[in-house]
């Protein structure tokens, strides 16, 4: 564990300190492709659910095998509570808030634009900034409106023009109210999750077609950061990344030669695809994978083709995700090689019991401090998330709030490791 000499860790001076959140995981009652989508294979996950998690989560955690963990429903309603938890922002003194808009509410028919509900994000993003609260607006969090999905999502070079006309329309109407702008969310995961594994909508195994709606992501990513800028000049746009850090199960020369393959398509495929229309980047960081070359060829759980995931760590999340902080800090250091401010904005865990939420934030940004103290421009941390919500295909049941949500009666509270990292905010510091 990484130790400055110091009791004091001093942040950078401007540092932003946030949370993050999604639209569809927290405002409820929403219509798209996922909402159709959960409806059909709620009762499938709850079956599977039954092998696919530990002994220990099942016991502990007993809604993982029930139908309605796997319905969004009205969720933690922020679309009407959206007062309320930005009144929570500033109880825990962050001065940036990370958030999304969902196209399917905006755009629910192809070039039909509801004016409504742009008026409702615009109120959003308004209290946000009377609140002199820094705002980074992702405007797409994986979701597609069901046009898009019928029309073949985003293997269609189709759906390439249309989102294009949608952020036009959105950095027009929300220019100056943004200050930091996100086309896309991780990518990459939305790639990895629906076309390899094939366990998100539309649920396909191919590689051809996950290289295609890579390559059309990546085109109308392109296209939406000249988009912005011609609205905005001064406006900042990047895209927020999913790196994973990973390491070699054995000590092999394949399985070197594999981790080396697998951490160019993993993490650096699509920064590198950007490099040139992108003004920041940001990371996003869970865990490390222990990679192994195996000859079982298996798409599923613990295995990715001829990719064996090991994990080598007993300090876990309640999903059985390792905890390894140092982690975040070589891939920043590699990440510093694109030149660009660097946001942390995403770091979590699931921690029903809040047991482990504080060092985790703890030990993560000591070792973001060390590679600020080695000169990496890194400017700001978002945890993930603001409170409890609906993590897609896991359902309600993994906790990764600052603040917990009673799903019963939408009560907010927030967690001691909340009151923790509002003492890191307030002062810019971390003392040990």
């Amino acid at each position: 564990m990484y130790r400055p000499m110091s009791k004091t860790y001093q942040f950078p001076n401007n540092f932003l300190w946030g949370a993050s959140t999604s639209a569809y995981q927290v405002e409820g009652n929403n219509r798209n492709e996922w909402s159709e989508w959960e409806k059909t294979n709620a009762d499938r996950l709850a079956d599977t659910a039954k092998v696919y998690w530990q002994p220990w989560q099942l016991k502990q955690f007993p809604e993982i095998t029930t139908n309605e963990n796997y319905i969004s429903g009205r969720s933690g309603d922020h679309y009407k509570k959206y007062k309320v938890d930005f009144n929570l922002i500033e109880q825990l003194n962050q001065n940036a808030h990370r958030l999304s808009l969902e196209w399917s509410r905006i755009e629910p028919e192809r070039g039909q634009f509801n004016q409504a509900e742009i008026e409702h994000y615009r109120q959003v993003l308004s209290d946000l900034k009377q609140r002199k609260i820094k705002v980074f607006l992702t405007i797409w969090h994986w979701t597609n409106p069901l046009w898009v999905r019928d029309q073949g999502g985003w293997e269609n070079k189709q759906t390439i023009a249309d989102f294009v006309k949608y952020v036009e329309r959105i950095s027009t109407e929300f220019k100056d109210l943004v200050d930091f702008w996100q086309p896309l969310n991780e990518p990459g995961t939305y790639i990895g999750m629906s076309y390899i594994q094939g366990a998100f909508p539309p649920q396909v195994k191919s590689f051809w077609r996950a290289n295609k709606a890579f390559k059309n992501l990546m085109e109308a990513y392109r296209q939406c950061y000249r988009v912005i800028k011609k609205s905005k000049p001064e406006a900042q746009v990047g895209m927020s990344h999913y790196a994973v850090y990973n390491l070699p199960n054995k000590n092999t020369w394949l399985n070197r030669q594999l981790v080396k393959v697998i951490d160019y398509f993993r993490n650096w495929r699509f920064l590198d695809s950007i490099k040139d229309t992108n003004d920041f980047i940001g990371i996003q960081f869970y865990h490390t994978d222990h990679l192994n070359f195996t000859w079982k060829f298996k798409f599923g759980s613990g295995h990715w083709g001829f990719i064996e995931l090991k994990n080598l760590n007993e300090y876990v999340t309640d999903m059985n995700w390792d905890i390894f902080p140092e982690g975040i800090y070589h891939l920043i250091k590699r990440a510093a090689k694109y030149g660009k401010p660097i946001y942390i904005t995403e770091n979590g865990l699931a921690d029903r019991a809040d047991v482990k939420r504080a060092d985790f934030i703890r030990d993560h940004l000591l070792w973001v401090h060390r590679a600020i103290s080695e000169g990496v421009d890194v400017r700001g941390y978002f945890y993930w998330s603001l409170f409890d919500n609906f993590e897609w295909d896991k359902g309600f049941w993994p906790r990764f709030g600052l603040v917990e949500v009673n799903y019963q009666t939408l009560e907010r509270n927030i967690r001691p490791s909340g009151h923790y990292y509002a003492d890191i905010c307030k002062n810019n510091r971390i003392i040990l």
